[in-house]
């Protein structure tokens, strides 16, 4: 192109509208690119996350220790003494460096060696348990870090799922940002689990060792953090042996660790630890679990540590144990009985002792307060209360002879029968005949509304057996209401718990007595005294007598023989003794008055120890109505073999030398009469079998009911029937399921 052509200059493009060149970017651009973008959009993520999971709680390490803490219930007797705990077991908060240091470094060996040196999260570590778990197709380490454990403990539930394992990182970091590692170690020593509702190093330390835990050995160390892993497994009060033997494997990381060396690493393995014996009364957990059923119904919601001071008398709850297990199993055994109860309290109502079973490891139902079986001839004072306000006297005599009301008639237990006896008597001698006749007089609902006026909650049937104890009821219901004759005639309102106080010393709860409230007048509380007096006196309970101090008490026994019940109280303590089966089973002819009574004379004379004797209202032990001379052969009573008959000294009783001269020359004191022969027993004509009940507490068979009829009708003995208490009578169903294990 030539300069002088005047077109070349007009058609050059310009050069902003030329097209650059396509410039290609390196690999490394791009690499860098995407790098940067995932940094950041992880980057944005984890603030976000941090923020989302940071708990919004105060930062302080001793307010933080009480978060999400379970409160544990401690229960002290009635003279201040710890005896039980429930809830979480936490010790007493104990700084790093009041720790032996050795402690700490055995945690740390275990559970989270490079502790001091990451920020929460061990990278390194979870490679390796990343590589192990693969290479043994399943989990066989973990990677947490104590930061983590902390974390877990303190703020989550145990989930096994990613988002809580996301919370868990994140928290750690926060931990790691908001607290120093020893403030971290401090608090998970404090709250880790270790074993047997143990929560902290201090705890369990006072549960296997029975010290603080600044004054553990390093074999002792070695063994608390050897727990870790899994508590229930390697407990040493569960397994000693494997709990050892673990226990010297961090004894030798420790000395790997170097942090201590060869000698001492060689004594703690020739001499490991061992745990305490525990000298605690194992029946003291049914009064626990009793306590905290009465603490549910305070509605006192523990959301702190309580303290709750009770009435258990530990000492006499020992011997209520003692005494129960070493009779059922020296008796017990050979007749078919493999449980019984008691149930201790005073007149006031403060409850002393529960025994809800032979071992409460075995079974933890307590039969005491939570089984209702029926009470048999228990049952009877209830009948003869509501007789004497219906105006019969203990003196009014009724007939012992076959009876019959519509269809269904009562037996005695040897099928015999006394003729005219009156109601003292027929109560001491436990007769059936005569508890019906009186019921049917009195009326049957007019006996319910006794009973449960004296304290009987449970459903009681208006039907023709109820006399004979057939409805069920608990031991603790039936100790309750014989309590009322204790107590001067007032209703007598059981309590266990004496105050509630939180463990910085707020009281919550304190007992205050209520208002006497009387539940019969004072002559018939004088009348039943006196007639429940007779029982031990010449009945049914003569095994359960404490003289000189005097015993009122009524025994009682089921059908078919599945529950033996003693019920008896002095004027400072009241006390029910059950024995039987869980299953309902039938016993060999187990009687009220026979081991049950044992039971609870053994549990009253400790209980009476170094107490002084009182009298009960309307019984005097030397008054007019003392019945010790009336002490006659009873075939209802099965006696202790080292029992001897008492009778009550005369006039013409001499001394030792009076007696020896009068051998020799005679006497002129005038020699009382011997005591007139026991009037003789009406038998009828028929030969009627005998039942399976010593206390004459089982209702005869039904088709024995026409003879029977016809017998009274020849005597013109007419059924005196309250029209109110026409009810149909019931099949009586006395199997319940047993308790659970």
């Amino acid at each position: 192109m030539s300069i002088e052509d005047p077109g070349s200059l007009s058609s050059a493009p310009e050069p902003w509208d030329q097209v650059p060149a396509r410039t290609r970017r390196p690999w490394w651009f791009w690499l860098a690119t995407g790098v940067g973008g995932i940094v950041l959009f992880f980057s944005a993520c984890f603030v976000a996350l941090y923020y989302l999971y940071a708990p919004d709680l105060p930062i302080t390490a001793d307010r933080l220790g009480d978060v999400n803490r379970t409160p544990s219930i401690t229960l002290l007797d009635a003279e201040g003494k710890v005896f039980a705990s429930r809830g979480a077991a936490f010790g007493y908060r104990v700084k790093l460096d009041e720790m032996p240091p050795y402690l700490a470094a055995a945690f740390i060996v275990t559970e989270d060696r490079r502790f001091y040196s990451h920020s929460g999260i061990d990278y390194r570590g979870l490679m390796r348990a990343f590589i192990a778990n693969w290479r043994a197709g399943g989990v066989v380490q973990g990677g947490s870090t104590i930061t983590q454990q902390l974390a877990k403990n303190t703020f989550l539930k145990p989930e096994r799922t990613w988002s809580r394992k996301f919370e868990e990182l994140f928290l750690s970091f926060w931990l790691e940002r908001h607290y120093s590692k020893d403030e971290i170690l401090t608090l998970y020593l404090n709250r880790i689990y270790l074993g047997s509702g143990a929560y902290g190093v201090d705890a369990a330390a006072r549960e296997y060792f029975g010290k603080s835990v600044r004054e553990v050995s390093l074999a002792e160390a070695a063994m608390l953090a050897a727990l870790t892993r899994a508590p229930s497994r390697y407990a040493p009060d569960t397994n000693l042996k494997l709990a050892q033997q673990r226990a010297n494997l961090v004894v030798e990381l420790l000395r790997q660790d170097g942090q201590i060396d060869e000698e001492q690493a060689r004594k703690a393995k020739a001499k490991p630890a061992t745990p305490v014996l525990k000298t605690g009364v194992e029946s003291t957990n049914y009064f626990a679990d009793f306590v905290m059923d009465q603490l549910t119904k305070l509605d006192i919601r523990p959301n702190k540590d309580l303290v709750v001071k009770t009435t258990i008398n530990t000492k006499l709850q020992a011997a209520a144990e003692q005494n129960l297990v070493k009779l059922m199993d020296r008796d017990g055994k050979g007749r078919g009985a493999t449980q019984a109860a008691l149930v201790a309290m005073e007149p006031s109502g403060a409850v002393r002792s529960i025994v809800g079973g032979k071992n409460y490891t075995d079974s933890s139902f307590n039969r005491a307060y939570q089984a209702r079986r029926q009470p048999g001839s228990s049952f009877k004072p209830f009948v003869y209360m509501a007789a004497l306000e219906h105006g019969l006297t203990p003196d009014d005599i009724r007939d012992d002879a076959p009876y019959e009301n519509r269809g269904w008639s009562p037996e005695n237990y040897d099928g015999s029968y006394l003729g005219p006896i009156s109601l003292r008597e027929a109560l001491a001698k436990s007769i059936n005949t005569v508890a019906v006749r009186v019921a049917d007089e009195v009326g049957r609902r007019k006996i319910i509304g006794v009973a449960q006026r004296l304290g009987i909650t449970s459903p009681l049937e208006p039907n023709r057996s109820l006399p004979l104890g057939t409805s069920e009821v608990t031991l603790f219901e039936m100790t309750r209401a014989f309590g009322a004759f204790a107590n001067n005639g007032n209703r007598v309102d059981p309590y266990a718990i004496l105050e509630v106080t939180t463990s910085d010393g707020t009281v919550l709860y304190q007992h205050r007595a209520a208002p006497p409230m009387p539940v019969m007048n004072q002559r018939t509380l004088e009348e039943m005294n006196q007639m429940m007096f007779e029982v031990v006196q010449t009945g049914t309970g003569q095994r359960a007598d404490l003289n000189p101090r005097p015993v009122a008490a009524k025994t009682g026994t089921s059908q078919e023989w599945r529950d033996a019940w003693f019920v008896g109280y002095t004027a400072d303590f009241v006390t029910g003794v059950w024995v039987g089966n869980d299953d309902n089973s039938s016993m060999k002819k187990v009687v009220g008055g026979s081991l049950p009574a044992s039971i609870w004379k053994a549990y009253m004379l400790a209980a009476h120890k170094n107490v002084a004797v009182h009298n009960l209202p309307g019984v005097d032990m030397y008054g007019d109505h003392d019945s010790y001379a009336q002490n006659e052969d009873n075939p209802w009573v099965e006696r202790d073999g080292d029992y001897t008959e008492r009778r009550v000294p005369d006039e013409n009783d001499g001394g030792v030398i009076e007696d020896f001269f009068d051998s020799l020359f005679g006497s002129d004191r005038d020699r009382s009469a011997p005591p007139p022969p026991p009037p003789p027993r009406y038998v009828p004509q028929s030969n009627r079998p005998a039942n399976n009940g010593e206390d004459g507490d089982v209702e005869a068979m039904a088709d024995q009911a026409p003879a029977i009829a016809s017998a009274r009708r020849g005597r013109n003995m007419p059924d005196p029937v309250d029209p109110e208490d026409i009810v149909d009578e019931p099949e009586v169903v006395t199997d319940e399921p047993p308790p659970p294990n």
